[in-house]
């Protein structure tokens, strides 16, 4: 119940993720598209009614400059009497369909109008009281039957004594049908790019979610030790490249994983033969009385005893690496002598087994700055392994060069060799290419590693079938210590 409600509460807290990203880009992102076209809309309403009502009052002003010409040319003719002319003008107004022309007299009454109806004597003139202020006598408002007009009023007090101002009027309601015409269309237009905005982003953060929400599952069950999992994203992106990362790792951790289950097993078998050996050897002598066979048991007791401390000593060194407590204690040495003595301690276990030691030894080899015990230490793991995976009648072939100033030390064998496929893997902790051959799987990986710290480098070539060649490349003291 316990593990039911554990993964209740992940699967919870996954999809509160997944909510909490889709509630951050509808906020951060479309709540500021949806305010940015907001502003543009009614921006652009507010400039298109500005631009619909400067035209109407462009129009009117037109209309209006052009009756106040004609008649300041009639007041211009002291013969012609201003008053019939302005009623014949009045009457023949030719845009009297679409806006109504006034005459407003000394009192500020309208007396004359293009219709032949005038307005009630208490209409407010708001557009001819801005002329009597020295205003520009423009005015937008309601009329009488609350309908929304636009006035423009002229002062013709200049050339008139009985009126002083003609007024046009026009009613805004096809104007404000074609602003809301025009609102409507905007609106769908934008209504229809915030949709896509929706639909197009919904889309995107999906696709991020649905690989991250991959990731996440996949992680907890690497976390379980469940390496099998792989991500399943074909995009050419970021994340695909997350997900390449993520599927290389599984890969990674499922070798090491393999490696480190088959490095126990190899470890518990290599320990238990040499202990096996000794406890049955140890109860033989307990009771044995031959002096042949104690001497023989005692001996196989101190090998097993010398083959559990090696393997001891690869293990604890292998874990002072892991934890960086591996130390180095460098001098000046000789090479040769480190790589006679691992020779010679191999000589009479290759004559036991029936496998030839060949040493080509040369006279002087550059000084080496190193921990001559670390650097020993590696000979013996190269020797040892060419004597291990070498068959009876075999040879080891040992030789040292100098080469390019540096010390080189190879060791080759006419062993089973090395498959093409494990070569690369062959210095990685834990890889045993061949599990029929005693080894903890970690004694070149901790060579490898004592080489690299003295500035070396280990290599390794190989037949299968024929043989492998282990090449140790050391720098001489000289570039050791610049």
């Amino acid at each position: 119940m316990a593990i039911n409600g554990m993964t209740r509460a992940e699967n919870n807290r996954d999809s509160g993720k997944k909510q909490t990203l889709l509630r951050r880009w509808i906020v951060n992102n479309l709540g500021v598209l949806i305010l940015i076209i907001i502003v543009m809309l009614l921006t652009f309403v507010y400039a298109i009614q500005t631009f619909y009502y400067a035209s109407a009052r462009q129009k009117l002003t037109a209309e209006l400059t052009s009756i106040v010409n004609i008649l300041s040319r009639y007041a211009q003719d002291t013969e012609t009497n201003l008053s019939p002319e302005m009623r014949s003008t009045f009457e023949s107004f030719s845009a009297k369909d679409k806006m109504e022309l006034m005459a407003v007299n000394v009192k500020g009454r309208v007396v004359l109008t293009s219709s032949g109806f005038s307005p009630s004597v208490d209409t407010s003139l708001p557009d001819y009281e801005s002329i009597l202020q020295g205003g520009d006598g423009y005015w937008i408002g309601k009329a009488e039957n609350d309908e929304k007009i636009m006035a423009v009023c002229m002062d013709i007090s200049s050339f008139s004594t009985e009126y002083s101002a003609v007024r046009v009027v026009t009613s805004l309601t096809k104007v404000d049908s074609s602003i809301t015409t025009v609102m409507i269309i905007a609106t769908a237009i934008c209504v229809a790019i915030l949709l896509l905005l929706v639909i197009t982003g919904i889309y995107f953060v999906g696709s991020i979610i649905k690989p991250i929400s991959q990731v996440s599952n996949t992680a907890g069950k690497f976390a379980k030790g469940d390496f099998s999992t792989r991500i399943g994203y074909d995009g050419n992106d970021e994340i695909g490249d997350l997900c390449t990362a993520i599927n290389h790792m599984a890969d990674e951790l499922s070798n090491a994983e393999n490696m480190k289950n088959e490095f126990i097993s190899s470890v518990s078998h290599e320990l238990r033969t040499p202990l096996t050996a000794i406890k049955g050897w140890a109860e033989t002598i307990y009771t044995e009385t031959d002096p042949a066979t104690i001497r023989k048991g005692m001996n196989v007791i101190i090998s097993e005893t010398e083959r559990l401390s090696q393997m001891v000593e690869e293990l604890l060194d292998f874990s002072r690496m892991q934890s960086g407590h591996f130390t180095l204690q460098k001098s000046t040495m000789d090479i040769l002598a480190e790589l006679g003595d691992a020779v010679l301690i191999y000589m009479d276990k290759a004559a036991r087994e029936n496998i030839s030691i060949s040493y080509d030894e040369p006279e002087m080899l550059p000084f080496v700055f190193g921990d001559k015990n670390r650097i020993r230490q590696v000979f013996i793991n190269i020797i040892d392994n060419a004597i291990k995976y070498s068959d009876t009648g075999g040879h080891v072939h040992i030789e040292a060069t100098e080469e390019k100033g540096n010390v080189v030390v190879r060791v080759s064998d006419s062993g089973c060799g090395i498959k093409a496929s494990d070569l690369p893997k062959i210095k990685t902790k834990f890889y045993k290419p061949n599990h029929t051959r005693r080894g903890s799987g970690i004694g070149l990986a901790v060579a490898d590693e004592i080489i690299s710290a003295h500035g070396g480098r280990l290599d390794i070539s190989s037949t299968e079938g024929v043989g492998t060649t282990v090449t140790i490349t050391l720098p001489p003291e000289e570039q050791s210590n610049t």
